[in-house]
């Protein structure tokens, strides 16, 4: 546990997302993404759809894995790390990439050491030996920029990307 936030919350634990979770993280989402722009679907609608999308990907043996802080029997925030396998390689090159996203910690704990706890844990997660990961990506908000940048994370020039 980073002492940061170890000292000032005692009570924190971070830990595995298991299904049953999945409601509590379809909220975590929609209160960060709510923030970030206009909604556009009932809470209700969004909240059911959500959960049982994230029920099957927190299966133990899914390609996603989430890890969430818990205060006083809560989850206050979260991460999500989809494993992406790449095509198979005749050359000294890992064949999977890491993708991080929804990295997200309730306003009560923002700057107490406990967003860069969760990133940290999801990195480890990338050095397994028996992952290779190739590359991690994300697309970071204006606000957590700094955050991956002091975890090594930089714009490269040899990724492309087109939206829709």
């Amino acid at each position: 546990m980073t002492e940061a936030w170890s000292a000032r919350f005692p009570d924190l634990r971070i830990r595995r997302a298991v299904p049953a979770d999945a409601p509590a993280l379809a909220r975590l989402r929609c209160e960060f993404r709510a923030a970030l722009n206009e909604v556009r679907e009932p809470e209700a609608a969004f909240l059911d759809r959500c959960s049982a999308w994230m029920v099957t990907r927190l299966e133990p043996d899914a390609r996603w894995r989430c890890w969430v802080v818990e205060r006083e029997g809560a989850i206050r925030g979260n991460v999500w790390l989809q494993l992406v396998e790449k095509l198979p390689n005749p050359v000294a090159e890992p064949e999977m990439h890491g993708y991080i996203s929804n990295l997200y910690v309730q306003p009560i704990l923002r700057g107490s050491g406990v967003g860069t706890a969760l990133l940290e844990r999801c990195l480890r997660e990338c050095l397994k030996s028996d992952r290779r990961i190739d590359a991690v990506v994300l697309w970071p908000t204006p606000k957590s920029r700094s955050l991956y940048e002091r975890h090594g994370f930089a714009v490269r020039d040899d990724a492309m990307t087109k939206r829709f």
